[in-house]
């Protein structure tokens, strides 16, 4: 019997806890002309994109929200539904909804979801969230968004925007807005490594010292640990090509698997790979278990580089790992704001940047614009761990080789008149416009 009982409680406990979040606030689908409180929106009617309730396209069942550009070039306008109910304050709601397109170039920039919140006066408490692209199902794309209420919210206008697609048509669906019991939170602990090995005869001392120093972090059970640039040349007299070695199965990826693996954690580190008579400035991800999950190919490469025989890469692979996305770059890299945004563009919550020096403004920067966490291991510059508005988190010094500090890449972070940059971001830039 203390066996059915049990069972008893722990799926009523399962049920309640089901209740709790499937508290469903709004759910809109099947549109039609009887759907209520949908009204289309723009600043002005010249720039009004053509809209209607569309019977013939839905995802899970006929009708659907359309909008489309109409041939005008400047259309900008919205779906939108104002949601009054007794919002909690510091609650949390998840907002999600249903899209697929045609003919939009950029969907990151004309496909404009968001929530505005106001007071019981219709006053905007906080400037707009924006919605971000999560999965596509059978051509369709679904956006979510987590967050709380703020102070002072009593209304939620959600607002399915559309814009800067002269021939793009959108069809929305399945729009949803559910009380929850907390935003997710998914912590993470980084570390940042500040050595510069002095005096080498070889790349095995090199390892030796950058290991030490692994084993040593890795007491405060880190999920990462971040190496500096060209950790098995620096301070020792040889030169990139004479260090450079097959990844994987060069001493390198071997010994620091190793570590990785003994200290259940993720490694980047900055070496030299050679592929034939090509030789590349590369960071390797290895992964918990001490196997190579990844490689990016220094692409900006200084002059005193390609010089000594060092050939640039030409890609910015993004990596998923068992905490988030994340992506690397190199020293030099980091004085242009290309690397770094086509990391963040493809998701990379985390960049880690082994550096042999450079400019530390700069690499706030890369932080702030793209609104992601960036981890710094460096020789003669700050190795750093930043958050996303570029403060410093944790910082690795001479006195102590190593720092660790914990994130949680699912932190919102709202600034004064401007919100949260995580996905406005991508809705204002332009990278449709050439440099060429």
């Amino acid at each position: 019997m203390s066996c059915i009982r049990s069972l008893l409680v722990i799926c009523l406990l399962g049920l309640f806890t089901g209740l709790l979040r499937a508290e469903t606030v709004l759910f809109e689908s099947g549109f039609d002309n009887d759907s209520d409180g949908w009204e289309i929106w723009s600043p002005r009617p010249e720039i009004e994109p053509a809209a209607n309730f569309d019977a013939t396209v839905g995802r899970t069942r006929p009708g659907s929200l359309f909008m489309g550009g109409a041939g005008n070039e400047a259309n900008y306008g919205s779906w939108r539904i104002l949601v009054t109910r007794a919002f909690k304050e510091s609650s949390e709601v998840k907002f999600s909804a249903w899209f697929k397109t045609e003919d939009v170039e950029n969907e990151m920039r004309s496909i404009i979801p968001r929530l505005n919140w106001k007071d019981e006066n219709g006053k905007q408490v906080r400037p707009p969230d924006y919605a971000a692209g999560l999965e596509k199902v059978k051509g369709w794309t679904k956006v979510e968004y987590v967050t709380d209420v703020p102070a002072g919210a009593r209304q939620l206008d959600i607002q399915l925007g559309f814009g800067f697609a002269p021939e793009g048509k959108v069809w929305w669906d399945d729009v949803s807005l559910t009380q929850v019991p907390g935003k997710p939170v998914r912590p993470v602990r980084v570390a940042t490594i500040h050595h510069k090995v002095r005096g080498s005869s070889s790349v095995q001392q090199n390892l030796d010292e950058y290991i030490a120093l692994i084993d040593q972090a890795g007491k405060d059970k880190p999920d990462i640990i971040c190496l500096p640039e060209g950790i098995t040349t620096v301070g020792n007299p040889f030169s990139y090509v004479e260090v450079a070695e097959s990844i994987p199965g060069g001493p390198s990826t071997l010994r620091l698997g190793e570590a990785a693996r003994r200290n259940h954690c993720y490694i980047v580190a900055g070496i030299y790979e050679s592929v034939g008579d090509i030789v590349y400035n590369t960071s390797i991800l290895l992964d918990r278990q001490g196997q190579l999950a990844g490689t990016y190919r220094k692409t900006h490469l200084p002059r005193e580089e390609w010089e000594k025989g060092i050939t640039p890469g030409d890609d910015y692979p993004v990596f998923k790992t068992d905490f988030g996305t994340i992506g690397m770059m190199i020293c030099w890299d980091v004085q242009f704001p290309e690397p770094a945004t086509a990391l963040a563009r493809q998701g990379a919550e985390l960049i880690l940047l082994p550096i042999w020096g450079g400019n530390e403004t700069l690499t706030k920067a890369r932080a702030i614009e793209n609104h992601v966490y960036l981890v710094s291991s460096t020789y003669d510059m700050r190795s750093f761990v930043l958050n996303p508005l570029g403060e410093v988190l944790a910082e690795a010094t001479d006195d102590c080789g190593y720092a660790v500090a914990e994130i949680d890449l699912d932190q919102q972070y709202f600034q004064n008149w401007i919100g949260n940059m995580k996905h406005r971001t991508w809705k204002e830039r332009r990278p449709d416009i050439s440099l060429q």
